[in-house]
């Protein structure tokens, strides 16, 4: 198990990578072209990137036609966040706390305060599920 998780870090250890991830959680499904394109990286690369994220679990794609879009797995970014969450010393404890810096570098305070509402949304759907599977077996 600990074999697994320092693969991840290796995974994520590549500044391309988190980009591609960063990217596809913003625009959605992907092509390696339009990827390279944007991160101003060759479409080899992309690919190599992406062969590693799918591997990893942490994209997936699904042949549309000619087109090969990839997008992130949802699910396996949330084992992420749970991995980090277990090896962070910063005492945020996955509270958030830490946002305040981010949030004053940020070029656009809108999106990221949108984009973490989400994320707290969806954290809260998931407590207020747990809570109702413990009430049922009670």
């Amino acid at each position: 198990m600990e074999d697994k998780k320092a693969e991840m870090f290796k995974v994520l250890g590549v500044a391309s990578r988190i980009k591609i991830i960063d990217l596809l959680k913003q625009r959605g499904a992907m092509g390696a072209n339009e990827l390279a394109e944007v991160l101003g990286i060759t479409p080899s690369a992309v690919s190599q990137h992406l062969k590693v994220l799918r591997y990893a679990g942490l994209v997936r794609n699904e042949r549309r036609g000619y087109w090969l879009p990839y997008e992130v797995d949802p699910a396996a970014l949330a084992n992420c966040h749970e991995l980090l969450a277990e090896v962070c010393t910063c005492g945020c404890a996955g509270t958030g706390s830490v946002r305040a810096a981010e949030l004053e570098k940020a070029a656009d305070k809108l999106a990221l305060l949108k984009r973490y509402q989400q994320e707290l949304q969806t954290q809260l759907e998931e407590v207020k599920t747990k809570i109702q599977e413990i009430e049922s077996e009670e």
